[in-house]
This record gives structure tokens, C-alpha cells and sequence, in this order.
């Protein structure tokens, strides 16, 4: 057996194992409204995407979409719940190799080791650790566009720099090296409801 393959048998069990522990928690508690034009379009993308890569997940039950067509000042990463028809809307940052100028605008994606860069692509959320920014979630690439998640530590964490005081003092949140970041409290919601072997999408959707 080879070592990428010991690698991935790891990290799914991994997820197996967090899947486990987040199965009896809560509930995600928004119930089903009425969406608009744009969630409409996320939710059709989170179950296209949900389809498209439904071999590789643990569950499918809620799919973050991360809209980096939309600016760091707006809630960004949503989680669409494909069971009661619902979304919910986060801040999260982008990679500041993907905005040089830090104007709140992501320019570029890339999966180059080094390029402290977001990368496009489908991602399974794998198991919790502790880390740099406490505990955060693990992160595989699905696509051949972000394939090396792994390989660069790519994760879900909580991080000061997204705080919406952030926003009210420099109009925009801070950049992460290629992470996907969201604010400290504002990360449990990702614990419960997105850890465990499910799907996180990285694209550029906007709302034209």
C-alpha cells in the first residue's frame, strides 16, 4: 500500500471518527424560509456539488459554500442545509496571496505550496485537532485545484482578524494564508455543522 493511500485511509478515518462524535449534538435550528434569487443559486450549487462528489463524503446533510465573488466584508461562507431548505451566512477570509493589495477582494486562486493563496475546489472536512489557532478542522482537496490542501495545512479555524470589530474599524476583515477563517464566535457553528466528513465548496459565485 502506498503512503498517499495509508494518508487518505487516515484522514477518512478521521472523519468517521469526528462524524461520530458531532452525530447526537444540535441541530442546525434555522428552519426553512423563503430564499432569494442568490441563496437559491447556492443551495442549487451545494447540491449539484453534493452529487458530484457524494462518494467521497461522510454526510451530506449540510454543504458549505464559500462565495469568494463576494467581498471580505460580507458574510461569505454559507452553510446550506439540503434537508430543511435553509442557509446561513458567515464571515470567512481569503488567502492573501489571493489579494496582494488587502482590498477585501480576492483576485486569484492558487494551490501552490507557498502562495498563501485560497484555492477553488471541493473539500472534505476531516477531524478536529489543535493547532496554531486552537482547534480546527482538517481539510482534503477533492479537485485536482486544490489537491494539495493537505500538503499545505489548509484548515477551518476561528481567528481574531475576522471579528466584525475588524470590519468596523478598516471596512474589511483580515486575510489568512490560504485558510479558510472564520471569527472566534462564529467557528462553533462549523464544529457542529460542518466537521465530520462533509462537503466545503471554494469558488467565486457573486451575485450577477
Amino acid at each position: 500500500m502506498t503512503g498517499s493511500m495509508k494518508r487518505r485511509d487516515f484522514i477518512r478515518g478521521g472523519a468517521a471518527a469526528a462524524a461520530a462524535l458531532v452525530l447526537p449534538g444540535r441541530v442546525l435550528a434555522a428552519e426553512a424560509t423563503a430564499l432569494d434569487p442568490y441563496q437559491r443559486r447556492i443551495m442549487d450549487i451545494a447540491a449539484r456539488e453534493k452529487d458530484r462528489v457524494a462518494g467521497d463524503l461522510w454526510r451530506t446533510d449540510v454543504v458549505g459554500i464559500a462565495d469568494f465573488g463576494l467581498p471580505s466584508w460580507e458574510p461569505r461562507l454559507h452553510f446550506a442545509n439540503l434537508e430543511n431548505g435553509s442557509i446561513r451566512s458567515f464571515h470567512t477570509a481569503h488567502g492573501r496571496g489571493s489579494d496582494r493589495e488587502h482590498d477585501g477582494w480576492l483576485k486569484s486562486f492558487s494551490k501552490e505550496p507557498g502562495s498563501n493563496a485560497t484555492s477553488r475546489g471541493a473539500y472534505l472536512t476531516c477531524e478536529w485537532y489543535t493547532g496554531k489557532y486552537g482547534t480546527s478542522i482538517r481539510l482534503e482537496g477533492l479537485d485536482q485545484s486544490n489537491d494539495t490542501a493537505l500538503e499545505r495545512a489548509i484548515v477551518l479555524h476561528s481567528a481574531w482578524y475576522v471579528d466584525n470589530s475588524m470590519i468596523d474599524k478598516w471596512g474589511k476583515i483580515g486575510r489568512s494564508e490560504g485558510c479558510f477563517a472564520m471569527s472566534e464566535t462564529d467557528f462553533n457553528e462549523a464544529l457542529w455543522h460542518l466537521s465530520g466528513g462533509r462537503l466545503l465548496v471554494a469558488d467565486r459565485i457573486g451575485r450577477g
